[in-house]
């Protein structure tokens, strides 16, 4: 009954305009893919950095832990408040903002001279960046039809791959060349010239309504509390909790791992430890694309975004392996892990542009990713807590591997299905096509 609009046969609209705004909507995904990896890349500058800054400031692995802490939970809060406040603002502006406020705290790091200092740079990184994927997910819901929306979001999440992959071999030897500090000067040098090209680039949403569903006729607004109280959102953000806790422990540890279990030192960390996030790259993109290509091949939304999320947390339990194996094998087991978490996040974070109007989708994803930095600063400080407590990362990995398959299992157990959010009341109102 609701109104259809494809781009491909809105009437009396010229060819040139349709190619146009094609080529448009692909570039902004290729510009926030750029932003991510960004993103990804100044969050990883301290871990990989963290062996150089250890002979200026001595850090113990419960300090190491409560940086990261000090990340999270504000990238947590801001998240929330970065997909409110990009609901409000609109995507353009509330973008600008959200990168020249994370790029000045990258660089601030580069001037601390104890752990407090440090501390409190990590902090305003994190509030900086918590806008980061709500913004993402703002421009796909703009500008992507919804068969193509879980490939766009998997490019734009192969960002974070892309970051992780250019942080250890550049900060390597940046490192080798110059010294810890300019390693933070530089990456948020590298993020105000990303708000330049933002600026001149982006020009606001796609005029048509880029949904199978017009949505302008039907949605309406939803109140924060509204969503928070809806049953599938709560299971979003359970399943987004359970899955970062095990992320941003590889994402935040894995470089500390191979330092001090596995023997690296800089050298091979900026050789080795990029492989698994490369990996991650290319579980984003093939994750995206399998379930865009079951949707355009008639499977149902729910089944096509619900068989990639299974087939990916079947397969994290791989890194309860990594203790037993050598290190050319434990990396293998990581880039795996790697591979389908990616595969997992593109997706989860596609869902709210799936099933929300454009209104509510900066709001919602904004929760979700609220879930799942608030579970990677929870078990970032476990982390620390057990290894300063005679466990080891055996006991850690154990435990990281099961997270997915439980948040798969909230999502088919009791997340309902995955389609567009429209109120009875407000269909009843859509005149017949």
């Amino acid at each position: 009954m609701a109104t259809i609009l494809r781009e491909d046969t809105r009437p009396g609209l010229p060819s040139s305009t349709l190619s146009g705004r094609i080529e448009a909507r692909w570039y902004f995904v290729a510009l926030v893919t750029a932003a991510i990896a960004i993103s990804y890349f100044d969050r990883q500058t301290l871990p990989v950095a963290i062996s150089a800054i250890e002979r200026t400031i001595p850090l113990n692995d419960q300090q190491f832990s409560w940086l990261q802490f000090a990340f999270l939970i504000p990238y947590a809060l801001l998240y929330v408040a970065g997909g409110w406040l990009l609901d409000r603002m609109g995507t353009r502006r509330g973008f600008l903002l959200i990168m020249l406020w994370w790029s000045g705290a990258c660089a601030l790091h580069g001037l601390a001279t104890n752990f407090g200092f440090l501390l409190v740079a990590r902090c305003l990184l994190g509030m900086g960046e918590g806008g980061g994927f709500p913004a993402a997910t703002r421009v796909v819901a703009e500008w992507i039809p919804l068969e193509r929306r879980s490939t766009a979001m998997g490019i734009i999440n192969a960002g974070t791959a892309m970051g992780s992959v250019l942080a250890p071999p550049l900060i390597g030897i940046v490192l080798l060349t110059s010294g810890w500090r300019t390693v933070f000067f530089a990456a948020g040098a590298v993020g105000l010239a990303w708000v330049v090209w933002w600026y001149f680039s982006y020009r606001g949403s796609n005029d048509l309504s880029m949904a199978t569903i017009d949505t302008r006729r039907i949605a309406r607004e939803f109140s924060f509390l509204e969503l928070v109280s809806m049953r599938r959102v709560q299971v979003l953000i359970f399943a987004k909790f359970m899955s970062d806790s095990a992320w941003y422990f590889y994402l935040f540890w894995l470089p500390k791992y191979l330092y001090d279990v596995r023997g690296f030192d800089v050298k091979h960390v900026s050789y080795y430890a990029w492989i698994p996030y490369a990996a991650s790259g290319i579980g984003s993109f093939l994750g995206g694309w399998l379930s865009s290509t079951m949707l355009s091949r008639g499977r149902s939304l729910d089944f096509s975004r619900k068989f990639v999320l299974g087939l990916s947390a079947l397969f994290m339990p791989v890194v309860i392996l990594v203790p037993h194996v050598p290190v050319g094998w434990a990396l293998l087991l990581f880039s795996i892990a790697f591979f389908c978490q990616q595969s997992w996040s593109g997706l989860i974070m596609t869902l709210p542009a799936d099933i929300f109007p454009l209104s509510a989708v900066g709001t919602v994803s904004g929760l979700v990713g609220f879930g799942g930095a608030i579970g990677g600063a929870i078990f970032g400080v476990v982390a620390g807590f057990l290894l300063g407590h005679g466990f080891g990362y055996g006991t850690l990995f154990v435990i990281v591997g099961s997270f997915h398959l439980i948040g798969f299992l909230a999502i088919l157990l009791l997340g309902g299905k995955v389609q567009p959010f429209i109120s009875p009341y407000l269909l009843s109102k859509v005149s017949p096509s």
